[in-house]
This record gives structure tokens, C-alpha cells and sequence, in this order.
């Protein structure tokens, strides 16, 4: 009973402290409103707030968003101006601190307030407090059991320090229909995890001198359709986000969906399109802009994509259960996805690619996540120098390197990727300072691995 002794004295001490009252300007009462609506869950709520302020926002969007979070507690104002104001807060769910920012513009109505979340380490005085290593994995143990008796969640997690592993557990069934168990041995798919493994060969190829971070597009693909595009945007900008590439995501993409099957038919599809931005001025995540990089990968080195990161990322790692075949061959280890469907779980199959490629979609386990976790620190894929780069923000105010999510100073200080779509959710997060390597794996829709991982991390012991 201790662990759940630990969070409850936790939880009691994180509601001694009193709300702020947010402030009486246009940017404090929208902000209100939009911490009720959200908070609410409601559809009717969140989409008439929707309507008044962020009309061009989907309102499915703004639902999602809330099942993923559980909404938002208010903590703290940092700074309020009329028309913009940043608070502190925490999600209910995982209890992550976050960052909000609503800025407002000309009357506030329409489509005129923007609001940014990021998440960020909270202060001591909001923390979670720290428990002893054994405590927290136990806790860990306790909500995975919690969730996976609730069917919430089906998965693996596996924690590591310094090579060492310390919890590889496993929940639920990889096959709902055949009853297969959830093993050691189960592939699972990554999501945007495979951006990691993108960046990664990028890097590689830098370091050989045959790319280069400050070359356009179009030194590497001069044919590429939209000449203003490639002449504009950078290496760099593709691999931080801020090249403004869009994302893949669209109707004509869903309506040849199995017939994409290249990063050449990607290509051939949104070439023509222009940037969404001037690249480097705003960060807006780019699936495309990793397609690209997938292009690149293979113009230089003279391979597929697939052959260049089997030979190149996986072997050297010795990842044996890693790879992104298509969707019609059979990966006997390969899990199933299922997602929610008027409350029930459903096989995400209709939703998949044909296979997984260099923005993500590839499968992998627990252990090989370690592994190339492992492989990333000591040098064997990329120079320690060169990983410095990677695991840094470039711009002011971001949260990602190359290739790489960015989180927490000191001894909190982690860098990894989390990838989700519908049936799929992984996450890795790697503490350089601490040893620590956390590893969470679900056949199940996000966000409930990022929340595994995230619910342990605000538990591990700083020693």
C-alpha cells in the first residue's frame, strides 16, 4: 500500500493551493471562457466557444484535445497584457505542466485568438513530489494494472538506467481477435517516433558530407516541383519544423491512401504546394517536411529509405524487431491497433498506410527502442558532438531540436519523441543526466503511453 499512500499524501498536497483569479481584460475573461468550455468536455460548450473566437478551429480537433488532456488546471499568471496572457497550468490527466499563451486580436471574435500550449517542468511548490525509485516503478505498476483492467490501456513499458533495465512489463492483448497476449516480443507501431530515426540518418549523412544544414531543397532536389519551396527552405528548417511544409494529412491524400507508396508519390502529390510561412519564422509541425527528409536520404546515399535505415540505424544498434514493411505482408509480432468507436474498440486497420516511412508509421519493441536509445548516447550512430546539436532548441522558444522533442533543465533535462494516430501511441524520453531511458508502447489510441511515461517521470527519484 505504500505507493498509493505516496500519491495520495501527493495529490492532497497539490490542492492546498488556491486558483488565481484570472484578471478582468479581454485576453483574462476569454481565457476563462475557454478553460470552462474545454474543461467542461461538453460538445455544445467547447463548439460555441469555437464559433465565437476560433471559428476556422475543427471542433473535433478541440474534443480530442480534451480526451487527451483531461483538461487544464490553473495554477499561475505569469504575465497579462490586454490582449495576451500566459498562465501556468497543469493537465488533468497525466499532471504535466504546460505553458498557455492567448493572444487576442482586433475585437477577440471570429477567428482572432490563438492559443499555444507547452509543456514545461513545474515549479516545486506545484511538483508532484519525487518518490524512491522503487516506490515510483511500483505506482507505475499500479496505474498500468488500473488502466489495463479498465481497458484503457494494452501495451508495454520498460525503464532502463544506465543500460540496465529495471521494469519491462507487459498488459493486455496485442490481437483481440485471435486473443494474443501483449509479450516482450510484440512489435508495435511507432507513429512519429520514426522521425527520431530520420533525423538521425540526416545527421549521419552531414557528418559525411553530403548534406549540408544550411543547403535549400533544391541543391539536393533540383526537379522538385514547387522551385520557390525548394529554393526556400532549408535542411535545417525541415528538420526543426520551421520550414513551413504542411502536413500529408489532407483529403487527396486519403483518397489514395494504399496507393501511396513511396516517398516519390508523396512528392508527386504536394510538390506543387507553396510554404505555409516564410520558413524560420514560425515552428508548425510538419509531417511533409519529413517526407522530404526522407527524399534527401535517399538522393544522397543512392538507397531506399528502408535499406538506408536498416543498415545504417538499425544493425549498428543491433535493433533486430525494428522496420516499416507494408501493411499486407504479415510481422507475426506485429500488433493490431484498435481505436474508440462510439465507445467501443475497433480495429484502426481502414486508417493505415501502406507502409510506414521517413515522418513516421514504422513498428518496433520495447527493447529496441532501448537499444537505439543506448546506441544514440554512446556514439555508435551519430558523433556525441553532433548529438549535443540534435538534443538543443535552434530557435527561440522551441521545444525541439533535430528530430528530437526537447524538455526540463539540470538533472530533468530529456529529449525523445512520442508518435500517435489512431490505435498506435509510443513514446521514448531519454534523461542524459539521470541515466534514465523510459520506454511506452500501446496498441491503443494516444495519448495513454506519452501518460505512462510522462506519470513516471514525475515520480523518479533526482539522485
Amino acid at each position: 500500500m505504500k505507493p498509493l499512500f505516496l500519491i495520495l499524501i501527493a495529490l492532497a498536497s497539490l490542492t492546498t493551493l488556491a486558483a488565481p483569479t484570472l484578471p478582468e481584460t479581454r485576453a483574462g475573461a476569454t481565457l476563462s471562457g475557454w478553460l470552462s468550455s474545454f474543461n467542461s468536455g461538453d460538445e455544445a460548450q467547447i463548439a460555441a466557444f469555437q464559433e465565437k473566437y476560433r471559428r476556422q478551429r475543427p471542433i473535433a480537433g478541440a474534443l480530442e484535445y480534451r480526451r487527451e488532456t483531461g483538461g487544464f488546471e490553473l495554477l499561475r499568471i505569469e504575465s497579462s497584457r490586454p490582449d495576451t496572457i500566459v498562465v501556468l497550468a497543469r493537465e488533468g490527466k497525466s499532471g504535466r505542466g504546460a505553458r498557455l499563451t492567448l493572444n487576442t486580436a482586433a475585437d477577440g471574435l471570429g477567428d482572432n485568438v490563438t492559443i499555444d500550449v507547452r509543456t514545461v517542468d513545474l515549479p516545486p511548490q506545484f511538483a508532484i513530489p519525487r518518490m524512491t525509485l522503487d516506490a515510483a516503478l511500483a505506482a507505475l505498476t499500479q496505474r498500468a494494472d488500473e488502466y489495463a483492467r479498465e481497458d484503457k490501456f494494452s501495451g508495454t513499458l520498460l525503464v532502463a538506467r544506465n543500460g540496465q533495465v529495471l521494469l519491462h512489463n507487459n498488459w493486455g492483448l496485442a490481437n483481440r481477435e485471435s486473443k494474443a497476449p501483449v509479450t516482450s516480443d510484440t512489435q508495435f507501431r511507432l507513429g512519429s517516433i520514426n522521425k527520431m530515426l530520420t533525423a538521425v540518418a540526416v545527421l549521419q549523412l552531414i557528418e559525411a558530407g553530403k548534406l549540408s544544414l544550411d543547403a535549400p531543397l533544391a541543391l539536393y532536389l533540383p526537379e522538385y516541383p514547387n522551385k520557390q519551396l525548394a529554393a526556400a527552405v532549408k535542411v535545417h528548417h525541415l528538420l526543426t519544423h520551421t520550414g513551413g511544409t504542411g502536413d500529408i494529412f489532407k483529403p487527396e491524400y486519403f483518397e489514395r491512401r494504399l496507393e501511396i507508396r513511396t516517398h516519390a508519390d508523396y512528392l508527386t502529390l504536394f510538390g506543387a504546394r507553396a510554404v505555409d510561412f516564410e520558413p524560420g519564422t514560425q515552428d508548425r509541425y510538419s509531417n511533409y517536411g519529413y517526407v522530404l527528409l526522407g527524399a534527401l536520404i535517399e538522393k544522397v546515399s543512392g538507397v531506399s529509405y528502408y535499406d538506408y535505415v536498416q543498415q545504417r540505424i538499425y544493425a549498428p544498434a543491433g535493433m533486430s524487431a525494428t522496420g516499416s514493411l507494408p501493411e499486407s505482408e504479415s510481422v507475426p509480432n506485429r500488433a493490431q491497433g484498435y481505436t474508440q468507436d462510439n465507445g467501443n474498440w475497433v480495429p484502426n486497420t481502414d486508417t493505415l498506410p501502406y507502409r510506414g516511412m521517413a515522418a513516421g508509421g514504422g513498428y518496433s519493441t520495447a527493447r529496441d527502442l532501448m537499444l537505439f536509445a543506448l546506441a544514440l548516447q554512446d556514439g555508435r550512430l551519430i558523433s556525441k558532438q553532433m548529438l549535443a546539436q540534435a538534443t538543443t532548441a535552434h530557435d527561440k522558444g522551441l521545444t525541439y531540436g533535430y528530430g528530437f522533442g526537447i524538455e526540463g533543465s539540470g538533472k530533468l533535462r530529456r529529449y525523445g519523441h512520442s508518435g500517435g494516430a489512431p490505435g498506435m501511441n509510443a513514446a521514448l524520453r531519454i534523461y542524459p543526466q539521470l541515466g534514465y531511458v523510459l520506454v511506452g508502447l500501446s496498441n491503443l489510441d494516444p495519448v495513454v503511453a506519452d501518460d505512462m511515461v510522462e506519470f513516471l517521470g514525475a515520480r523518479l527519484p533526482l539522485d
